[in-house]
């Protein structure tokens, strides 16, 4: 039995949905599709090609998070974050799971919008797509 220790600082909060990225925005944006977020950073897949972000590459990102409000009602915030390549895993031969930290953190941490993981699940139902 292997002993890993989560050196996380806060909880994620895993959704799919929408993320477009691109070292220049000015260029053509690739879509990928969000894995989990928090604060600091985000996982997302992409397809294996040659618009595949790799370790250390400055990118640039644009997404939306749930943003949970009272009696179970949420809006979708949307935000541009730069930030550098952490890691790049295979998945399969045409998909790839990318993790980049941000250069400025989120306004608020999205895995810890409600009191227990069940909740978030419950209310992310609606939201994934």
């Amino acid at each position: 039995m292997e002993n890993t220790t989560d050196r996380r600082l806060e909880q994620r909060l895993r959704y799919h949905w929408p993320i477009w990225f691109a070292e220049d925005f000015n260029d053509t944006l690739t879509q990928g599709q969000m894995v989990d977020a928090s604060s600091g950073g985000a996982a997302f897949t992409c397809y294996s090609d040659e618009n595949c972000p790799y370790p250390g590459q400055a990118i640039t990102t644009r997404f939306s998070i749930p943003r949970f409000g009272d009696e179970d009602c949420f809006d979708m915030e949307s935000f541009t974050r730069t930030g550098h390549v952490c890691r790049v895993e295979e998945i399969n031969p045409f998909m790839k799971r990318a993790a980049i930290q941000f250069a400025e953190p989120l306004p608020f941490r999205p895995g810890e919008q409600t009191e227990t993981k069940s909740q978030t699940v419950e209310k992310l139902k609606a939201v994934t797509i």
